[in-house]
Order: C-alpha cells, then structure tokens, then sequence
C-alpha cells in the first residue's frame, strides 16, 4: 500500500487526574526523523514514545508535541516557600532603599523570584502515566496513518496513469528503432556510394561497417531493461511495505536506460521520444519523494 509522508494527526486521552493530548506531523525525509517534545512530567517516557512511532512509520520527518492538563493530584498543586518569600521581600526591600527608590515591593515581584511558588510531582504512579501517553501516542499515529493513506491512494492513482504513458512512449521507441538504424543504414551505403562513384566498392567491408553501425545503435537491450524495471515498479506499487526507497532506485535504473536510450539513437523521431519520457521520469521523481 502507497502511503505519503505528509500527515497530521491528534489523539487525546482523558483521566480522573487530568488529560494528555498528543499532536503529530510528518514532512518529506529521506529517512525517519522523530523529534520529540513533552512536558516535564511525562520527559521519562520519550524513548518508549520513539519506539512506539518508530514501529509504525519507517519514514518521513515526525514531530511530537505532548501536552498534559487538568492534572488533579494534591501534591501537584502549587505551594507557597513562605520563609523564601519573606527573604526575597526583605532583600527586595533591602536593594530598594539603598537604591533610593519609593515604590513598595509588590507581592506580583515576590511572587515571581525563583522557588517561591512549587509544583509538587504528581502521585500518579509512572506506569499509569505510560500506559495513559502511549494510549494518546497510538491514537495520533492512527490519525495520522488514515491521512497519509488516502494521500496514498491519490499518489498511486497518480504514478499507474504516469507509468501508462512510459510505457506508451517506450513502445514508440521499439517499433522506431529497428526502422531508424535500416534508414542510417541506408544512408551510409549511398553516402559512400556517392564518394566512390568512379572507384570500385569493397561491398564486403561496407556491410562490414554497416554491421558495426547497426551494433552500436542497437538499443534492444536497454529496452528490455526498461521494460523490467516497469513490472518491478507495478509489483513495488503492490507491495504492503514501505517502498518509496525502492521506486527511487528503480526510477534510477529507468533514466540510465533512457540516456543511454538517447545517446545511441540519434533519430528525429527518437529523440522527441526521449525527451518526453525524461519529463514523465522527473514527474514521477517528484511524487516517489513524498511517498514513505
């Protein structure tokens, strides 16, 4: 199954003890790229939320954005250090007057110096923690999943018209290329008839350089090899794994042919042929790079 590497997702998790919301999005890479951002609490778990995309998605760059909210536990509420406050007034109260200054020292700038207010850590036992995030982490990657398969779906639609067209065009160039080396054929033979029109011709060596002409124009071969990289591109389409590695090498294989395709059959009508099938290569280069 074709699968494109551009997707959102969303999963969210609600708990007596608050919510945990997951956000996932996933661009073009050449390989799998996880980065992920949690909120203090929940940081001990990154490598198991990793693993857990990992599993899933093999490629594409994938961020992680993890919220927790609403978290209800008594030892997470916030608490007052009320002797550091008293300290940090005083001394606030201390630098102000040696300053000169008269505005009075606000509970809002108090409040504010470092440690004052607290956080306890929240009683929810780890595990419950875990099982509640990768809950989140499974239904945002579903999310995605679905969006990256119906782009898939319009990719693979895409790619199967594309592939019609090479194979029409390739067709061209096989029923052209045998008529193309007869009339290069044809050409040498009354071009050098014309050179030697009052010398006798050494017919043997003529169809000597013929027969070596003809050789190198020959394109046969790198037709049937264009060919066979067609059906492993329709059985790669098939393929229920992750394949856009495999498209672009065989889209690889496939524009060597064409040059080579190029370079031996200078021929009016194939070289338009030729340059056609490079453009629908390249368009095809461009859709396999945002395939997984």
């Amino acid at each position: 199954m074709i699968k494109s590497m551009t997707g959102y997702g969303k999963g969210e998790v609600i708990a007596p003890h608050g919510r945990i919301s997951v956000e996932i999005r996933s661009v073009n890479h050449r390989y799998g790229e996880i980065s992920v951002k949690l909120p203090r609490g929940l940081m001990p778990f990154e490598n198991e939320v990793k693993k857990c995309i990992g599993e899933r998605l093999k490629r594409g760059k994938i961020e992680v954005f993890v919220q927790r909210e609403g978290v209800l536990d008594a030892a997470a509420r916030p608490t007052a250090n009320l002797p550091l406050a008293l300290a940090y007034f005083e001394a606030l109260g201390e630098l102000r007057d040696t300053l000169g200054l008269t505005e009075p020292v606000s509970l809002q700038l108090v409040a504010g110096q470092r440690d004052v207010l607290t956080t306890g850590e929240s009683e929810t036992p780890a595990e419950t923690l875990q099982v509640e995030l990768l809950a989140a982490v499974e239904q945002a990657v579903g999310a995605l999943e679905e969006m990256r398969s119906r782009e898939g779906d319009a990719l693979l639609a895409d790619l199967r018209s594309r592939r019609e067209s090479l194979t029409a065009l390739i067709s061209r160039i096989g029923g052209r290329a045998p008529v193309a080396v007869a009339e290069s054929a044809a050409r040498l033979k009354e071009r050098v008839a014309q050179l030697l029109a009052d010398t006798s011709l050494d017919e043997g060596r003529l169809a000597q350089e013929i027969a070596i002409m003809a050789d190198r124009s020959d394109v046969t071969e790198e037709l049937v090899r264009f060919n066979s990289h067609l059906l492993q591109f329709d059985r790669a389409l098939q393929l229920a794994e992750p394949v856009g590695r495999k498209l672009d090498f065989l889209l690889q294989e496939m524009n060597r042919e064409v040059n080579t395709i190029g370079s031996k059959g200078g021929d009016v009508e194939i070289t338009p042929l030729v340059v056609e099938l490079k453009a629908e290569l390249e368009k095809i280069r461009e859709q396999i790079q945002n395939i997984e």
